[in-house]
């Protein structure tokens, strides 16, 4: 466990001083919710923190050369169309050029386990793959839009 705190302590020393707050809240959030987390690094990645609900992910942390993101795994995203409905203009552009969901395509291409993620955010409908739909740059316009995102999912997730 040690090892782990050591691990975040690193990444958190590597996030930019406007998002440690977010990156304490968020990682506080999580906790309190029994999550488990996970630091590692990958060729993409300085850093990944990756938080998970038993076997269920909910919350990544990604620090990259090029910028930070995250990403939600918003399986209950169709409960609370408001918050959809609420991102602002940006968002929507990131998560409309997200890959699109390859089984939602005549024939499945993808594995057979995968149901992407059928959204529609105002007039706008997106079939996009689960695995990098919800994932968004990390910016002060964007931060109090993910802990909105994160919170509904959360609120979700205990419902059922």
């Amino acid at each position: 466990m040690e090892q782990m705190n050591d691990q975040f302590e690193d990444f958190l020393m590597s996030v930019s001083d406007d998002y440690k707050e977010f990156v304490h809240t968020v990682n506080q959030i999580l906790l309190q919710e029994g999550c488990k987390v996970k630091v590692g690094s990958s060729k993409t990645n300085l850093f990944s923190v990756k938080y998970t609900q038993g076997r269920k992910g909910i919350f990544n942390f990604m620090l990259r050369k090029r910028g930070f993101k995250v990403s939600v795994y918003a399986a209950n995203y169709a409960k609370y169309p408001d918050v959809l409905n609420s991102l602002p203009e940006n968002m929507v552009k990131q998560l409309a050029k997200t890959a699109a969901c390859k089984n939602m395509d005549s024939p499945p291409t993808c594995w057979e386990g995968c149901i992407g993620y059928d959204i529609h955010i105002g007039e706008e409908q997106y079939q996009k793959c689960k695995f990098g739909c919800f994932q968004f740059d990390v910016n002060a316009e964007s931060i109090p839009y993910l802990l909105t995102l994160l919170e509904s999912e959360l609120k979700e997730r205990r419902a059922t």
